[in-house]
């Protein structure tokens, strides 16, 4: 089977890449891709059998770069987080996936069901776990230290973020603290009225009060969240388009 590799970590690539080395298997990786843009040409090129396929790039989702090479026919091993809100959707039917970090006896498994697995048949349980995804994009899934919370994201306030930590305010008083950097979870707070005035946070627009034009926004609970000058431009778009709905 000749397998592409589409995830935007590098060292996650390598890392899977030593390991199919590592076990018996007529997988042959043809290439390697860190994006939705470049996994489409790619793939549009070299039509492989299977790929590897992150959830989360860089300038989309996994099933972004599924519908953009819907007319071609290879087969999924997706690749996941624990914290991922994705895994929700995985866990519905026979979609192969993988945890980071990889273990290779999963790895030889998922690779075993997927051959067993027609194309066909995991098409269509793809589009019913992408329907699932989607519908999961109102929560989040946070790794905490000592256990895996769910945020209603309708509920969050803001979060902040410092020295790689973020802080989940919710407008019960509430706070969470995850230790990945605020970028981690820009994409999916984007897609449901988030907006990011600064490098340090990130604000639930309904909770928005007002702005004051010195460059500061003040939350309905009090709180306030500075603008940053080149961030003001995108927020005044987002916060005039969200008033204005």
């Amino acid at each position: 089977m000749k397998a592409l590799l589409v995830e935007d970590k590098e060292y996650i690539r390598k890392g899977l890449l030593n390991l199919l080395k590592s076990i018996e298997t007529d997988v042959e990786v043809i290439g390697e891709c860190g994006s939705v843009k470049e996994a489409v040409v790619v793939t549009n090129a070299c039509k492989p059998n299977l790929i590897f396929l992150d959830i989360n790039l860089s300038d989309g989702s996994g099933f972004d770069f599924l519908d953009q090479t819907e007319h071609l026919d290879f087969k999924v091993i997706f690749i996941t987080a624990y914290e991922e809100y994705a895994l929700r959707a995985l866990k519905i039917g026979a979609v192969d996936y993988l945890l980071k970090p990889v273990d290779v006896e999963e790895l030889q498994l998922a690779l075993e069901k997927v051959k067993r697995l027609p194309v066909t048949e995991q098409k269509k349980q793809i589009k019913t776990v992408k329907q699932v995804w989607h519908k999961n994009d109102s929560t989040l899934v946070l790794s905490l230290s000592d256990s895996f919370q769910v945020i209603n994201l309708q509920e969050l306030l803001y979060c902040e973020s410092d020295k790689g930590y973020t802080t989940f305010h919710l407008d019960n008083g509430k706070k969470y603290v995850a230790s990945k950097p605020l970028k981690e979870y820009e994409q999916q707070l984007e897609k449901v009225s988030f907006t990011r005035p600064h490098q340090s946070f990130m604000v639930n627009l309904k909770f928005i009060d007002k702005y004051d034009k010195s460059g500061i926004i003040f939350l309905k609970n009090g709180k306030k969240i500075p603008v940053s000058i080149r961030k003001k431009e995108g927020f005044l778009t987002s916060f005039l388009n969200y008033n204005h709905r």
